[in-house]
């Protein structure tokens, strides 16, 4: 069932009411003279919102921070973090407001509004987000769903000509993200010496989002402390699932610090995010990340470290270091679990066996030292047994990718799967579309003229992206060389 008006939502404010001390009460600052550049009719339906529902000028409004979305209470949220590995103190939501909860027939869903003006948290900024990464942040989580990926998703994307100020003058823009809660790491770490709030935090985000973790195998309710250290177990499993999903799509997030860590696993927080295009190990995506603190093949021992922090202020509730530890260790192996069943099924084998780590090892070792395009080495691979020709030409020098192919089909033949069968599963978890820079900068230099083309083409394309699409070869293609300079930074 769906409501055809923003206004119609049950909304409840979960967040809201817990103390005052979790959040401040601030009404977003509108833009001047808003306008709907894209509406995400898929979001909408989450929330039991109809697609005739997207085109009024209340949904407008709402979205615009013009007025409040009925039966909610706006707020910005208080947390602190550590930054690029270092303690940062209070943070916040700088330029967020969340607006309140919709209860709907699948879950809860928060709508936040980003870029919508100052709060007590925006230090130096100003409170806004500029088209160009909102058009990011509005394309990446769509991106990611369709791949599969826990992630924050967007409803509605606002733009207007009110100057910003960064790098250049850019315009605003406002991002209504939906998620069912934003609670981060840095939101506990905020509490690591109050431990009062930090159980309120706590029971709050057990009670609604991990209900399991009051119960133990024998079905007896645990006690407080065996709970949060449930709590941490969980919170490892799925930040553990979470970074393998991350690495086996070639996607960076670029800004791994605690205060952008998901407390239920979701990627959160699309800032300098990118899809690799040529292979790197240590690619980093951020140009402002100068020390590669957050490239590739840092983000499973970044987000440890993350989950380390997150322990840390749980210490606050009097949980033995010790105990802490042994959950935190369970980090690595189920990182490895998720990220060997990733990569035995985009290979095209039923399972990982003993030496299959040699193999793959050797599989990055070629597409890094060829700069080989991450997305269509692993897709072409599916079909190399019927025509090496389209795989081996994404290689500059042949003759080591035809050396790993040989290994590689003496493996295939441990597999009981004909080629065809084999193919036909690759081909459903190695996409053959992805967001990568480039396809995006298309999509911000129209926006910037208003025109959301682009974007409706991205998202159709990018919700299925396992299922090629015919007259759409030039969006799975390799970045053309105009790409080469493309840059993402912090700056938004």
């Amino acid at each position: 069932m769906t409501v055809d008006s923003i206004l119609d939502l049950r909304v409840e404010n979960s967040f809201a009411d817990l103390p005052g001390a979790f959040y401040s009460q601030v009404p977003p600052r509108p833009l001047t003279a808003p306008r709907l550049l894209h509406a995400n009719a898929d979001v909408a339906a989450l929330l039991g919102l109809s697609e005739a529902a997207l085109g009024s000028a209340d949904f407008l409004d709402v979205c615009a921070g013009n007025r409040p979305l009925p039966g909610g209470r706006t707020l910005s949220a208080v947390y602190s973090g550590h930054q690029f590995g270092v303690w940062a103190g209070q943070l916040g939501d700088g330029r967020a407001h969340l607006l309140g909860e919709v209860v709907a027939p699948s879950g809860t869903w928060e709508l936040q509004l980003k870029g919508s003006g100052l709060t007590p948290y925006s230090r130096m900024g100003d409170g806004r987000a500029v088209v160009r990464s909102s058009v990011r942040e509005y394309l990446a989580g769509e991106a990611m769903a369709g791949l599969g990926i826990p992630t924050t998703r967007a409803l509605a994307l606002v733009v207007s000509d009110d100057p910003v100020y960064r790098e250049t003058v850019e315009t605003a823009a406002i991002v209504t993200r939906v998620a069912p809660s934003f609670v981060r790491f840095g939101s506990f770490e905020h509490w690591w010496n109050q431990p009062g709030n930090m159980q309120v935090l706590l029971d709050y985000v057990i009670d609604r989002f991990y209900p399991e973790c009051r119960v133990d195998e024998a079905g007896n309710r645990c006690t407080p402390a065996d709970a949060a250290l449930r709590f941490l177990e969980a919170a490892v499993a799925r930040t553990a699932d979470l970074i393998a999903a991350w690495l086996t799509v070639g996607f960076c997030h670029g800004v791994m610090n605690t205060d952008n860590m998901s407390i239920l696993g979701l990627t959160l927080d699309y800032g300098p995010y990118g899809f690799m295009d040529g292979f790197q190990a240590n690619h980093i995506c951020n140009h402002t990340d100068t020390q590669g603190r957050y490239a590739w093949n840092a983000q499973p021992s970044v987000a440890n470290w993350n989950l380390h922090r997150l322990a840390n202020s749980l210490m606050a509730l009097g949980l033995a270091p010790e105990a802490l530890q042994e959950r935190l260790a369970k980090f690595e192996p189920l990182f490895l679990r998720a990220y060997q069943t990733r990569m035995a099924a985009k290979l095209g084998w039923s399972a990982w066996l003993p030496g299959d780590d040699t193999l793959v090892d050797d599989w990055w070792g070629l597409l890094h030292t060829q700069r080989a395009d991450f997305t269509l080495c692993f897709r072409r691979l599916s079909r190399v047994r019927e025509d090496a020709e389209p795989f081996l030409a994404l290689f500059a020098d042949r003759q080591p990718a035809l050396d790993w192919l040989d290994k590689y089909g003496r493996r295939l033949e441990t597999e009981s799967l004909s080629d065809s069968e084999r193919a036909e599963r690759m081909d459903r978890v190695n996409p053959l579309y992805v967001l990568r820079n480039h396809l995006a900068e298309l999509a911000i230099r129209g926006a910037q003229k208003g025109d959301a083309g682009e974007i409706r083409t991205l998202l159709a394309l990018l919700r299925n992206p396992y299922v090629e699409q015919r007259g759409f070869d030039d969006y799975a293609a390799p970045a053309p060389e105009w790409a080469c300079g493309l840059e993402v930074s912090c700056s938004s």
